[in-house]
């Protein structure tokens, strides 16, 4: 277990310093790059490979390999997925069966068989999103974008030439060029899926007959919160998982076909998640599109417990796997939908063909010649547990077939009926060809500005989500405003926020309410705005009470009056979408206008502050009452310098452990954390210790005092 572990734990860093050094490439090797609009943070690289396998930036952080909630604030609900899944895609080239793939099982040097893609572009970045100012996707606008991110990427099986292999052993490559086209979104009922369309060119001189992808998976449900994947005994295990191919039926008819894992305990609460994988749909019409199932245990390729379920080891076999599903058994050593029942390291593959642009007569065989391309579109799709089920079963797998059903209307678009045909009454804004990846759209989420002062936190926002027009209906549909803090309990049932006031629109819809309660009026009683930093806005909520030092959020959602005609409830935009971080404090001093003394809170501090961490960094205190630029020097009683601090109004707590930087929190400019580290790197004693303020503008010096006991 440990020696897949730490292999794992090091696989990218590889990828990027050999990969490198063996071939002649076009572009360097992405793995930095993920899905951050929506709940699934799914790294995307541009070699063929998916997730990261926990690895840590070279920054030291560790972006998310495939997490479910990533934005969530609620530990237990921050569940990662798999470590790395792939793409396979093999073809009949002159009679020969040839198979390209991004990863196989227990190969982690480069050049060697099984790492057979190569980057040939850098990764680009799109977003529809242009507008909300609290969102990082704005500055990605382009008119062309499907999604609220497209991540795409460009790669091929082949080197300086279409049959060039690169001297990877075994590898005869098929001449193609791959194009990814990720797409993901940050609407509340579109957030636990990302959608990967895959198209594939044959550059090469001979025909690629019957095409067959697929992705190889290797998952293992967990939450860090929980288990530490890294330390031997640290409580992680790749073997208790189970898998199994969920075959049940949509809405309208068609079986979902989902390959999907999940951890067998739950890990007491902390893993209760499913990670599925599913074919949507491709370039040639569902109804011959067939969908293939297989599963193994990680590097077993002969398996005496369940000797079908045995890892392929060379093309041939990986196209057979590709291109047939694994028999399901019966008998106490399997579920009762016919899957190995005893946990273990399992990995699964969910592939479809035969693919082409060219069809037989009985449309059995596909052929791509030449210069033509074809298209694959998959999901990852992840759900929570659904409540009331004590073991797996379609009942509790019900969140993820929520899930899935949007990731597949997404896909469909106007084809309602998956015969990648216009029928009657499909073509919508009639331009004549099919549209696919349309969703019913909430209002967005407003623009918003905060502003923070001592136990104080105001929100103003615009009136920007009030005139956007359904794509689907084409109405001005927004009902209402809601507005959301930070959980006010420890109960995590309750979820990670509390609603603080909800508003909508005077009509038959609704509370009725109006906006009189957060509405800017002037002082004639009219509606009215106010200015920051050029931009006006139309409403404000305030939050008083709210506690100096620690860290809060809130959020503003606009949300619609929904579609009882094509029966949709009222969609609301994403809590996360303009969610903001925030320290309440007193602002800074204006300048030429230091008034009062600088403080520290707690003042004294008793050996551990309701706010601190366990670790020695993780504790804090707080000066107050700063000038815009300062200078804080702290000295211990008898005089000796114990640490310099600069200030000034930008600070956002960078230099403490204790605050989450990547948060990027609201602070109120006018108070500097300090974690109690001295200048020699030391924890500091308990003690009087004497301060001194300097203003960098004016150079006045002001003088304090606190006292720390441990």
């Amino acid at each position: 277990m440990y020696f897949k572990l730490f292999f794992f734990a090091f696989t990218l860093q590889l990828f990027a310093q050999e990969r490198s050094i063996r071939r002649v490439q076009t572009a360097s090797d992405e793995y930095d790059k993920y899905t951050s609009v929506g709940n699934l943070g799914l790294t995307i690289t541009n070699f063929g490979i998916l997730g990261n396998g926990w690895n840590r930036m070279e920054d030291g952080s560790i972006n998310p390999s495939c997490q479910y909630k990533q934005q969530t604030e609620i530990p237990r609900e921050q569940i990662e997925h798999f470590s790395y899944s792939g793409l396979w895609v093999g073809g009949i080239v002159n009679g020969e069966r040839r198979v390209s793939t991004s990863i196989v099982d227990g190969v982690f040097e480069s050049g060697s068989e099984g790492f057979e893609l190569f980057a040939k572009s850098p990764i680009a970045i799109q977003s529809s999103i242009s507008s909300t100012t609290q969102d990082s996707m704005a500055q990605y606008y382009s008119p062309t974008a499907v999604s609220h991110q497209d991540i795409i990427a460009n790669f091929s099986d082949y080197g300086d030439s279409f049959n060039d292999g690169q001297g990877i052993p075994n590898h005869n490559p098929l001449g193609i060029d791959i194009r990814l086209e990720s797409y993901a979104w940050n609407y509340s009922y579109a957030d636990a899926f990302v959608i990967l369309n895959y198209t594939f060119r044959n550059i090469s001189q001979d025909t690629i007959n019957n095409i067959y992808t697929g992705i190889w998976a290797d998952p293992s449900v967990a939450n860090f919160n929980y288990t530490d994947y890294y330390t031997p005994g640290g409580g992680f295990t790749w073997y208790d998982n189970l898998n199994v191919f969920d075959e049940t039926v949509d809405n309208a008819g068609f079986s979902r076909d989902i390959a999907v894992q999940f951890d067998t305990d739950g890990d007491d609460g902390w893993a209760e998640s499913y990670i599925g994988i599913s074919i949507l749909g491709s370039s040639i019409p569902y109804r011959y599109l067939d969908t293939h199932y297989n599963q193994w245990v990680w590097t077993n390729s002969s398996n005496s417990d369940y000797p079908a379920y045995s890892m392929p080891i060379n093309d041939s076999e990986r196209y057979d796997k590709m291109s047939s599903s694994v028999p399901k058994g019966v008998g106490p050593e399997y579920t009762s939908e016919g899957y190995p029942s005893a946990e273990n390291s399992w990995l699964f593959l969910v592939s479809a063909g035969p693919l082409g642009s060219v069809p037989s007569m009985d449309t059995t065989n596909w052929a791509l010649p030449p210069g033509d391309s074809c298209s694959i579109s998959f999901t990852v799709v992840c759900g929570l547990w659904s409540d009331g089920f004590s073991s797996d079963s379609p009942g509790r797998r019900s969140n993820l077939h929520v899930n899935y059903d949007w990731a597949q209307k997404a896909y469909d678009g106007e084809d309602k009926n998956r015969n990648n045909q216009l029928d009657e009454g499909e073509d919508t804004n009639e331009n004549q060809i099919i549209d696919r990846y349309i969703l019913p759209a909430p209002p967005p989420a407003p623009n918003m500005h905060v502003e923070l002062e001592s136990n104080k936190v105001t929100l103003y926002w615009q009136n920007n989500s009030e005139f956007f027009r359904d794509p689907i209906s084409q109405e001005k549909d927004f009902e209402g405003y809601r507005i959301y803090g930070a959980r006010k309990t420890d109960n995590e049932a309750l979820g990670e926020f509390s609603l603080l006031l909800e508003v909508d629109r005077e009509n038959t819809i609704g509370y009725n309410t109006g906006f009189t309660t957060v509405g800017i009026r002037n002082e004639y009683g009219g509606k009215d705005s106010v200015l920051f930093e050029g931009v006006y806005y139309h409403y404000k909520f305030v939050n008083e009470g709210i506690k100096d030092g620690w860290i809060n959020y809130y959020a503003v959602t606009a949300y619609d009056q929904g579609d009882p005609d094509a029966n949709l409830e009222s969609l609301e935009s994403s809590i996360y979408s303009n969610r903001v971080f925030v320290f309440p404090g007193k602002p800074e001093a204006e300048e030429n206008l230091w008034i009062g003394m600088p403080t520290v809170y707690p003042n004294p501090y008793r050996g551990q502050a309701e706010w601190d961490g366990y670790g020695s960094r993780n504790k804090m205190i707080w000066f107050r009452n700063l000038p815009k630029e300062a200078e804080i020097r702290i000295f211990s009683l008898a005089g000796d310098l114990v640490e310099i601090i600069q200030h000034d109004d930008s600070y956002k707590g960078k230099d403490i452990s204790n605050i989450d930087a990547q948060k990027n929190p609201l602070m109120s400019g006018g108070e500097h954390a300090w974690d109690l580290i001295t200048m020699h790197d030391q924890a500091t004693a308990s003690g009087l210790y004497l301060f001194t303020v300097e203003d960098k503008k004016s150079g006045q010096i002001k003088e304090g005092k606190f006292l720390i006991i441990k």
